[in-house]
């Protein structure tokens, strides 16, 4: 029996990314039409939005849910438990073994403060406190070998105090580790002799880096969110096989590739960007060509927005990840967070002034127009106001926006205690909401030695077309693209992203000097691992591997992560690598200077096929707008009588000027005056500023 309905081909994939306002979930099948669904997210219980939005799916397209996860051959999961349990605070009760004499090494920190002006602000509750973190001895030395062996007995005692004390994970960072785990295997051994948890973290396997503090603080994470989070997805992963989906879903990991349940089942830390992350995906779909791949990019959701910036294809990976002051050396894509998104709330403090954020609505009550008890005005309030918005259903109707509440709201909490008019004080949460986002492009654009004039910025995520012409004309870009599956964004990436598996070994030699036989052994034990991983998820024969250094100079703290060309090890051309970067990084170099080797790395890709996408037929004449309606545009243009465009309407080769608005299914882009929008060959909506149609 064929249960496809005509309009789909199977067999399709899935993605589904858990935001903090909306689950959204992207389908596209094998003749590449897209169908993108939206619920809102539970977070109580992540795993129930993602049920919710694909019986959504599945009611809308005519399917038995069986049906529709049976025919799925691919379903990647972007999660945000793991971020949520480190800021929530409820995470496991974490346990850790030290060497002895490093017990406080994780309270000290780094002594580094985020903002050098601010001697005040506490740093967080360390999550595994003092009386919790217990010294064994034994040691390492510093080229590897064993000045003394591990003490058992240490370790057992620290198991029964644990056992007593209920812990349910243990961290085990002992001094130089990242050189020979071995103490540490021995030490997860015999802890089980006393303490019976099953959650044991090995900062060997987890982050082998040299760096007591980064590695220990990464280890204690892990093991902070390890129960929860491995546990909901391994119920999650059981739970749809047995509805009906034939092979374990994929989850995305904060370095933008996607692993199997299994594989991540060890290292959850390892998702804690597992969302925006997707972005590297998306954006690589944007692209007509790698060389092309110029993009800046502004997601912005009901709480926040992420800035990524993707320079000829390739997005920076960082192992200096901050989430909610701790600190992890995970691979993770670069990723500038804030709190500015549709549901951030505006309010004005007792100084009067105006505010935006960082607070948010969240899923519940969200914003006032949503009717659901919210009283404090946000931004989709103040767009609803200035006519950007039309009241009514929302997001494919997961929810209804009330003009007259909106309305309500900013005049209570806004325009009386400003002494403005309604429209004023919802045009100045606009114009302050866009300044904020502004500065948080700036941070990884022109800040990181980038010239946005040479990009496209590209506006996802519901909120994000909104915004992008304004915020592209202050930071100085030429063109927007205003992606079609905006509200969408980061699950279409999921399925644009490949399989990825990051090593790392600490290896320290003089570029012009390394002993090449070592340096072949160590590279061949990292592919190893790399080969073995994608081998069990399925990539034997498509995953590629790519061999990457850390670079410094001689007497810096700091290194730079250079790919060597074809995995060749040709020093001169690596050389003109690392001075590129450190050029554009820092503005300078040391000709002739020594470089040093500091880490060698593995990245094990395996990539998935994507047929192009279904194309439509292209339309040299545009259509006539869905309806006009009093628009406000900017201080300058004020309140205009503007076009509204149905954007199913529009397909590739229709130009339209500004200013205008279009409304999708998931997202209403804005254009202003004097912007020319053409539909490109993708089907996306490209904005020229400026230019004259």
């Amino acid at each position: 029996m064929n249960d496809v309905p005509p309009q789909l081909v199977a067999p399709w994939r899935v993605g589904i990314d858990v935001g903090g306002t909306f689950t959204d979930m992207v389908l596209r099948d094998s003749a590449g039409a897209v169908r993108i669904f939206k619920a809102p997210s539970v977070p109580a219980d992540p795993s129930q939005g993602v049920l919710d939005v694909l019986r959504l799916a599945a009611r809308e397209l005519d399917l038995p849910l069986s049906a529709l996860l049976r025919n799925c051959a691919l379903l990647v999961h972007g999660s945000t438990v793991a971020t949520n349990t480190i800021l929530e605070k409820k995470g496991a009760k974490v346990g850790m073994l030290t060497t002895e004499g490093f017990r406080d090494s994780l309270e000290i920190r780094r002594g580094i403060r985020e903002n050098q002006w601010d001697h005040r602000a506490p740093f967080p509750p360390v999550l595994a406190p003092r009386y919790l973190r217990l010294p064994v001895r034994g040691r390492i030395a510093a080229d590897g070998s064993e000045l003394a062996p591990l003490v058992s007995e240490d370790v057992a005692k620290a198991g029964a105090i644990f056992a007593a004390e209920g812990v349910e994970s243990v961290a085990i960072c002992l001094f130089n580790s990242f050189l020979d785990g071995k103490h540490e295997r021995q030490a997860s051994e015999a802890l089980g002799k006393t303490w019976a948890g099953r959650w044991t973290s090995l900062s060997s396997d987890i982050v082998p880096i040299m760096g007591e503090y980064e590695r220990g603080s990464t280890a204690v994470v892990n093991a902070y969110i390890a129960p929860k989070v491995t546990s909901y997805l391994a119920a999650l992963d059981e739970q749809l096989r047995q509805l009906g989906l034939p092979r374990s879903l994929l989850l995305l990991q904060s370095n933008g590739g996607a692993v199997s349940v299994d594989e991540v089942a060890n290292r959850p830390v390892m998702l804690v960007l597992s969302g925006p992350a997707a972005g590297v995906g998306a954006l690589k779909g944007c692209a007509a060509s790698p060389d092309d791949a110029n993009f800046i990019s502004m997601e912005i959701g009901g709480t926040s927005c992420d800035v990524m910036v993707m320079a000829k294809g390739d997005v920076p990976v960082t192992d200096q990840l901050v989430i909610e002051g701790y600190h992890l050396a995970t691979p993770s894509v670069e990723i500038h967070t804030v709190g500015a998104g549709g549901g951030t709330i505006a309010w004005v403090d007792s100084a009067g002034l105006l505010h935006v954020g960082p607070q948010g609505a969240g899923a519940w009550p969200g914003p006032a127009a949503y009717g659901l008890g919210g009283e404090n005005p946000t931004v989709t309030d103040a767009q609803l106001v200035l006519g950007r918005l039309r009241p009514g259903p929302l997001a494919g109707g997961a929810v209804t926006l009330d003009h007259g509440l909106a309305r309500g709201a900013i005049e209570t909490k806004l325009a009386q205690p400003l002494g403005l008019s309604v429209e004023d004080a919802a045009a100045g949460v606009i114009r302050l909401l866009e300044q904020n986002l502004l500065h948080a492009v700036e941070r990884l654009s022109i800040e990181r030695g980038h010239n946005p004039i040479h990009f496209t910025l590209v506006a996802a995520g519901g909120a994000g077309p909104m915004h992008g012409t304004a915020v592209a004309r202050a930071l100085g870009c030429k063109r927007v693209l205003l992606p079609r599956a905006a509200g969408a964004f980061c699950a279409m990436g999921m399925l644009q992203s490949d399989v990825r598996q990051d090593y790392m070994q600490v290896f320290i030699a003089e570029l012009d000097k390394v002993d090449r036989a070592a340096f072949e052994a160590g590279f061949a034990e990292l592919e190893t691992k790399a080969h073995a991983a994608l081998v069990r998820q399925g990539f034997a024969d498509s995953g590629t591997i790519q061999r990457e250094l850390d670079l410094r100079y001689e007497g810096q703290q700091w290194s730079l992560r250079v790919a060597l060309h074809a995995n060749l090890f040709d020093p001169v051309a690596i050389r003109r690598s690392f001075e590129a970067e450190h050029q554009r990084l820092f503005g300078h170099i040391q000709p002739g200077g020594r470089l040093d080797i500091t880490a060698l790395r593995v990245v094990g890709c395996g990539r998935l096929d994507w047929s192009p996408a279904a194309s439509r037929p292209p339309q040299p004449k545009p259509p006539a707008p869905r309806q006009r309606r009093p628009v406000w545009i900017d201080p300058r243009h004020g309140w205009q009588n503007v076009p509204v465009y149905d954007g199913g309407d529009l397909r590739p080769g229709c130009k339209l000027a500004g200013p205008l608005l279009v409304e999708e299914r998931t997202t209403t882009a804005f254009v202003g005056p004097n912007d020319h929008l053409e539909i490109d060959a993708a089907d996306d909506f490209l904005v020229h500023l400026g230019a004259v149609a």
